[in-house]
């Protein structure tokens, strides 16, 4: 009964034309952006923000999840009603960043590891009881001189896969989150290796820890340029070195696959996701899990006026969320945009 709910959740959270919202940003992160508009990362900004997110008239129509994080998932509308149940009510699923950040890897200068397995189950215990139906925890993988190496790919797929057992123990699908970072000067080709190793290592380590792949959603990077390097590959050469990677290197029978923007721009992060799915038909579904690429607009127009801009941010979220539904089915063009 629980492998057909986790397979019933994860087929749901990538939907035909729907993508999940990422708002599971840490409070520094969270306070990272607010600086950046002007305004104070208070927990009740935090909230009456994320809360505008949630509840913009129609989201569910192109978001199928959300990922909350810590405190969100415990907070309520301004009327009083839990997230969560507001969440569900909409056709929403929610969704939780369960791990607790990335740190250096002793005695690997200049590349991390993910922490967070101590008190895991019990915390997806907590999680599941506060409505929660899917989990993220996410590695971070840099390119540079001679990195990433054996020993950082191997230490995070581990700790990806045992995440990732114990989501389903507990009953929620797992996002699985291998990051690789644009930040840099390396090549699409650099990249394109760097993925496919860290994706053969990731899904090694899903099979050692028997992890039910029809259960799983894998959220990855897209191929692409470095973002400093000088000749950045265009959009066609990311969607067709991206698919090629991920047919090398991602079994067929995982639930999805749901792309990361990654510090791409909005417009962007859609001309790509939708040059990928026009590559022809593809063993898995392939949609978005978008941050700051749906959140950009919208928190721009919301920090000029709090309280008085809810209606014209709602707007802006949900034309991102249209746009990026189109592209998760190869639909879309830049004449939509406005």
């Amino acid at each position: 009964m629980k492998t057909e709910s986790l397979v019933r959740t994860a087929t749901a959270m990538v939907a035909e034309g729907k993508g999940i919202l990422a708002i599971d940003e840490s409070t520094g992160t969270c306070n990272k952006r607010f600086d950046s508009v002007g305004v104070e990362c208070s927990e009740e900004n935090r909230r009456a923000y994320r809360g505008m997110l949630l509840t913009t008239p129609g989201l569910s129509e192109h978001i199928s999840g959300a990922i909350l994080f810590d405190e969100t998932i415990r907070q309520a509308t301004d009327d009083g009603q839990l997230f969560v149940d507001y969440m569900n009510e909409a056709g929403i699923l929610p969704g939780i960043k369960v791990d607790l950040s990335t740190h250096p890897l002793a005695g690997h200068k200049g590349e991390k590891i993910t922490e967070g397995l101590d008190g895991l189950r019990g915390r997806l215990e907590e999680y599941g009881k506060l409505g929660a139906s899917f989990a993220k925890w996410r590695a971070v993988i840099s390119i540079g001189d001679g990195i990433p190496t054996r020993s950082c790919l191997l230490s995070n797929a581990h700790a990806l896969a045992r995440y990732a057992a114990l989501c389903q123990e507990a009953g929620l699908v797992p996002i699985v989150e291998p990051e690789v970072l644009m930040d840099g000067t390396h090549s699409l080709g650099d990249c394109y290796d760097v993925t496919e190793a860290t994706l053969r290592a990731v899904f090694d380590q899903l099979y050692a820890h028997n992890v039910l792949l029809e259960g799983t959603i894998l959220k990855a990077s897209m191929v692409i340029s470095g973002s400093k390097a000088g000749d950045r590959a265009g959009v066609d050469a990311v969607a067709e070195a991206t698919v090629s990677c991920l047919l090398n290197a991602v079994p067929a029978a995982l639930a999805g696959i749901v792309f990361l923007s990654g510090g791409q721009g909005d417009v962007e992060a859609t001309e790509h996701l939708n040059a990928i799915n026009r590559r022809g038909e593809l063993p898995w579904a392939v949609s978005f899990s978008y941050g700051r690429a749906l959140q950009s607009p919208a928190l721009g127009v919301w920090a000029e006026n709090p309280s008085s801009n809810v209606v014209a941010a709602q707007q802006k979220l949900a034309h991102r969320a249209r746009m990026n539904g189109l592209a998760a089915k190869g639909q879309y063009d830049s004449s939509m945009e406005i």
